[in-house]
């Protein structure tokens, strides 16, 4: 079978999985369990909990120990047991203690799944930088499939999508083991320390002043992702208590029409050379941010009927919003790093945006929700929820073009042109 299939295959199938339930488990944490938003917070912060320290120890074992198609393999069947037991948890605490076992089992497979497909590209002598980017973006059709599947079916508010995500890794960790062989790298170990292994020394990055402010807006920026993520379909869900919406197409199908946030995604991809070559790196990071303001705010004024083209609208931002930092973010990272530190230094990004950044999301938005947006009879005040979150990016993007001192040099523009 050709490989670059077998590797579209498995991209497809690792976000298949994440989609099947990352969305919409807020429509099945509010509609069924009545659980607080404060704890509903909690449990995405094992995300960023697991993002944090994870993706480095799972590094450090296929870098020393076991091929990193078996251990992804293996992460992918565990992960696949416990998501088939998370709907029989009653208990709030040990859901929580469950999903950060299940984001333990996938966080991981992210880095895994890059690492298995460079090495196996490699092995069939094509080029890494042309060849990977169509194959990933195959990941984020299989999310959009996993949100028309669950939303489809009727599963946005059922714990079939734990089973259907459970289903799919378990198909996943058996496929993995007829991936080509990616052994452990024995010639770097002699010559990488425990602390190189660990990331460590990217760390010495924040005694730049450009660095450290780059990586706190990095943790600021994956603040904003999480709450789009955690209450994006919830908030459409819940237009269905109010009989003028029951019937619209956005209620009946909330993820489809969430789903068009990661259309939107695919085609952003494709613009951000043009926009990197015409406004810089410092004003394409800022784009994302007034986007960010764009997503919240118009979901603050939309609604499932006349106001649908809003809710759409904001779904088409998300795709500059997402892709404009983290696709910039990680090329400052590139051109900015010596080789030494490069890799540990993107790692470092990632935790900042998908650690540090998900773990202060997912904490301040349930507090938030709860204290101040949570009504007596429980239902949730959304256009003052979204208002607060816009005014947030807002604050943001305001500070950051006068904090974040950065001009194009040679190797920026040398690494655009061959974007």
């Amino acid at each position: 079978m050709n490989i670059k299939f077998r590797l579209i295959l498995m991209n497809f199938l690792q976000f298949f999985i994440w989609g099947s339930w990352l969305i919409t488990i807020g429509a099945y944490w509010f509609q069924n369990k009545q659980w607080s938003g404060a704890q509903f917070g909690a449990i995405f912060s094992t995300m960023g909990i697991s993002a944090i320290f994870m993706p480095a120890l799972t590094g450090i074992i296929s870098d020393r120990f076991i091929n990193a198609e078996k251990l992804y393999g293996i992460m992918h069947i565990l992960g696949a047991a416990v998501l088939f037991t998370l709907p029989q948890i009653t208990n709030p605490a040990a859901f929580f203690w469950v999903m950060l076992l299940n984001m333990i089992c996938y966080m991981p497979t992210l880095s895994l799944s890059i690492t298995v497909a460079y090495s196996a590209l490699k092995g069939e002598g094509l080029d890494v930088v042309k060849d990977y980017p169509p194959i990933r973006i195959w990941g984020t059709i299989g999310f959009i499939a996993a949100l028309w599947t669950v939303s489809l079916t009727h599963n946005e508010t059922s714990a079939n999508q734990f089973y259907i995500a459970s289903a799919v890794a378990l198909g996943l960790g058996i496929y993995a083991f007829t991936l080509p062989k990616c052994p452990p790298l024995l010639n770097k170990i002699a010559s990488k320390s425990f602390v190189d292994s660990l990331g460590l020394n990217a760390f010495a990055l924040f005694k730049s002043s450009k660095f450290a402010i780059f990586f706190a807006f990095s943790m600021l920026l994956g603040a904003a992702l999480q709450l789009t993520n955690a209450y994006g379909d919830t908030y459409i869900h819940d237009f269905k208590s109010v009989a003028a919406y029951q019937d619209t197409i956005a209620v009946k199908y909330p993820a489809i029409i969430m789903s068009i946030s990661q259309i939107s995604e695919t085609l952003f991809i494709l613009a951000i050379p043009f926009f990197l070559r015409k406004f810089g790196i410092k004003y394409v990071m800022l784009f994302s941010m007034l986007a960010w303001v764009l997503r919240f705010g118009l979901f603050a004024f939309g609604d499932p009927a006349g106001g649908l083209w809003m809710i759409i609208l904001s779904c088409i931002v998300y795709g500059m919003a997402f892709d404009f930092f983290n696709i910039s973010g990680s090329l400052f990272v590139e051109t900015q790093t010596t080789p030494e530190i490069r890799g540990s230094a993107q790692g470092l990004f990632m935790m900042m945006v998908n650690g540090f950044g998900a773990l202060f999301g997912s904490f301040a938005s349930g507090i938030l929700i709860d204290q101040y947006f949570t009504l007596p009879n429980q239902t949730k005040d959304w256009h003052g929820i979204w208002l607060t979150f816009a005014a947030y990016a807002l604050v943001i993007a305001i500070i950051f073009p006068f904090i974040f001192k950065y001009k194009h040099n040679a190797a920026l523009k040398h690494a655009i042109e061959h974007a």
